[in-house]
C-alpha cells in the first residue's frame, strides 16, 4: 500500500469516528449544519471560531454541547463591559503565609474558551485575549505562561447594530480562523426544535472524542496532500482581494479598502485540510477551498466607504471573486 493509499485510509476511518461526534451533537442541536461544522474544523486546525448572530440562535448552547462530546476541559465567559483583563487571565495575589505574591490563573487556563457576546467587552479585555489566542500563552505579572493544547476560543457575538456593542479590533478579528453567520432555523428545524426542547427532559450526552483523538486527528489534518495547482488557486483567490484590478475585477478596486493578509492565505489552506479531512479523504479539491471560502475571508476584507454607500456585503465580494477566479 503506498502512502497516499494509506492516508486515505486512516482519514476515511478517522472520519467516520468524527461522524459519531455529529451524531452526538445533532441529539441537542437542529440544524445549523455550517456553524457545528464550523466548530469541528476549528478543533481539527486549532483556529479560533467567531460565531455571529442575533440572540436565541443556540450559539452557546452549541459550544456547551461540543464540550461534553469532545470531553475537554471548558470555560465560559460573560463579555461584560465591565469586565477587567484580570477576570480573564488571573492576577497576583498576596500569599500572607509565604509572604510572596502568587499567580492565581484565571479561566482562560483550559481548552475550549466560550467568549460570549466578545464584543460586549472593552478594548483591554480585547488586548488580552488576543495574546492568548496569537501565541497560546498568558502574562499575568512578570510570568508567561503556556496554554494547554489543544486550546480554542470560540467566540459569540451580536450583529454590531445591537445596543451596547464594541467593534473587535481589525488585528483581533485577523485571529480567527473562521467568522460563521448563524441564521434562523427553517420551518422543519423549528417544529422539531419546538418537539425536542418543549419539555424539561433532557437529552444524555456521550462524551465520544477526547484530547489525544483530537490532537491525533489534527496530525492527519496536517498531512493531507494539497497540490500545487489548488495552492495557487487559493493564493489567487486571496491576491484578488488585494488587488481585484490585476485579475480583471475593475468593480472591485474602489470597494475593497483592506484585503486578506498571508494569515486568510494560511488559514485557506488549513480549513480545506479540515474540509477535505470531514469528506474522508487525504487530498484537497477546489470544491473544498469553495466550500470554506466565505468562512475564511468575509472578516478579512474591509469595505470602502463607497461599498458601505452601495449596501455592499464582504459576501458579495467573496463570491464576485469566486466566480471571477479560474478553478483548476
Amino acid at each position: 500500500m503506498s502512502d497516499m493509499q494509506k492516508l486515505n485510509s486512516d482519514i476515511e476511518s478517522a472520519s467516520r469516528f468524527f461522524q459519531t461526534a455529529f451524531t452526538e451533537v445533532s441529539k441537542v442541536i437542529v440544524g445549523q449544519k455550517d456553524m457545528v461544522e464550523g466548530v469541528f474544523m476549528g478543533l481539527l486546525t486549532g483556529g479560533h471560531v467567531l460565531l455571529e448572530g442575533l440572540p436565541g440562535l443556540a450559539k452557546t448552547l452549541t459550544i456547551s454541547t461540543i464540550a461534553k462530546v469532545t470531553s475537554l476541559k471548558f470555560q465560559r465567559i460573560q463579555f461584560t463591559p465591565d469586565l477587567l483583563p484580570s477576570d480573564l487571565i488571573g492576577t497576583m495575589i498576596f500569599n500572607q503565609q509565604k509572604n510572596e505574591f502568587t499567580a492565581k490563573k484565571g479561566p482562560i487556563f483550559t481548552n475550549i474558551v466560550l467568549a460570549d457576546e466578545i464584543n460586549r467587552a472593552p478594548a483591554k479585555v480585547q488586548s488580552a485575549l488576543l495574546e492568548a489566542m496569537a501565541e497560546k500563552q498568558v502574562t499575568i505579572g512578570e510570568t508567561t505562561y503556556p496554554l494547554e493544547s489543544p486550546f480554542l476560543v470560540l467566540a459569540t457575538q451580536n450583529p454590531i447594530e445591537q445596543e451596547g456593542t464594541y467593534p473587535l479590533p481589525e488585528a483581533q478579528m485577523d485571529r480567527f480562523m473562521f467568522k460563521v453567520i448563524v441564521k434562523y432555523p427553517n420551518r422543519a428545524e423549528e417544529k422539531s426544535i419546538l418537539e425536542n426542547m418543549s419539555t424539561d427532559s433532557v437529552q444524555p450526552l456521550t462524551a465520544v472524542l477526547g484530547k489525544d483523538d483530537i490532537l491525533r486527528m489534527r496530525d492527519l489534518v496536517n498531512k493531507i496532500y494539497i497540490d500545487d495547482k489548488i495552492k495557487n488557486y487559493i493564493v489567487e483567490l486571496v491576491l484578488a482581494t488585494r488587488s481585484p484590478n490585476d485579475f480583471g475585477l475593475k468593480r472591485l478596486k474602489n470597494l475593497i479598502s483592506i484585503g486578506g493578509s498571508p494569515r486568510a492565505t494560511i488559514n485557506l489552506a488549513r480549513a480545506s485540510r479540515a474540509h477535505a479531512f470531514l469528506k474522508g479523504r487525504g487530498f484537497v479539491t477546489a470544491d473544498d477551498v469553495k466550500a470554506i471560502c466565505y468562512l475564511v475571508l468575509r472578516h478579512r476584507i474591509l469595505l470602502t466607504y463607497e461599498a458601505e454607500a452601495e449596501d455592499l456585503k464582504s459576501e458579495e465580494v467573496v463570491g464576485e471573486i469566486l466566480n471571477h477566479i479560474e478553478v483548476p
